[in-house]
């Protein structure tokens, strides 16, 4: 990997968003509904997991070639 600097500047950058988009459809979801589909600590997991799970399978498939 060449721009490995370049790389975490972008990919955070990314995930970030991902996950903050991710908290805005499950906010809008729960407005839509009138009640909780999910609770917080859930709707935190998932966007905080999902992204750094998917950073990471990015970088180890980056590193391999």
């Amino acid at each position: 990997m060449k721009y490995k600097k370049l790389f975490w500047i972008f990919a955070v950058l990314q995930y970030s968003l991902l996950g903050t988009i991710l908290f805005l459809i499950f906010h809008a979801l729960n407005e839509i509904h009138g009640s909780r589909i999910i609770g917080l600590d859930t709707q935190l997991f998932i966007c905080t997991a999902f992204p750094l799970f998917s950073l990471l399978v990015k970088y180890i498939s980056l590193t391999k070639t």
